[in-house]
């Protein structure tokens, strides 16, 4: 099964804030559906359920606070001349947080021969740009100040994905307070 890593965006203010500025901005890409809106902590692809059990063991033992992450800010994936994914950011203070939960999250998989496919970035993916739309620059300097608003981390999910032609569709293995 396809798995990955990730903290769930549950609060409804922000959802509701990411898909005004989904409505707003004008471009031409695939909004990510609001009840698919995470950070990935990190992508594991294709495991055996044999090697997800042994993960959920790994995790069960990651101890954290509880910290509040600030969304603000939008960007783009690889750059706004060429876009493929925009995004939505965190304040520093934020990211620093959530690199700490990736890095004890990395720890924990390292044992398992799992490496990270590349470093984290904090961020949400709120489109999906498959075609060539050309240089944005301009509608992303409108929104870049955006605030998104602030969400508590209690925990992380190892989630499932699957790949359907309608985009993928995510489920919970488990949850880890």
């Amino acid at each position: 099964m396809r798995v990955f890593v990730s903290i769930d965006i549950s609060n409804n203010e922000i959802i509701n804030s990411i898909k005004n500025f989904q409505d707003s901005i004008k471009v031409d890409a695939k909004a990510i559906e609001s009840k698919n809106f995470h950070f990935t902590l990190q992508f594991l692809g294709e495991i055996s359920e044999k090697k997800v059990q042994v993960i959920i063991d790994e995790f069960k033992k990651i101890e954290f606070l509880k910290f509040k992450i600030y969304l603000k800010g939008i960007g783009v994936f690889p750059n706004s001349k060429s876009p493929k994914i925009i995004w939505i950011g965190t304040d520093e203070k934020s990211s620093a947080k959530m690199i700490d939960l990736s890095k004890k999250i990395q720890k924990s998989l390292a044992s398992l021969g799992f490496t990270p496919d590349k470093s984290f970035k904090p961020h949400i993916t709120v489109f999906r740009i498959k075609k060539k739309i050309g240089d944005i620059s301009k509608e992303m300097e409108i929104h870049e100040k955006i605030n998104f608003g602030i969400q508590e981390v209690s925990s992380f999910k190892l989630k499932k994905s699957e790949l359907t032609p309608n985009g993928p569709i995510y489920s919970d293995l488990m949850e880890f307070n």
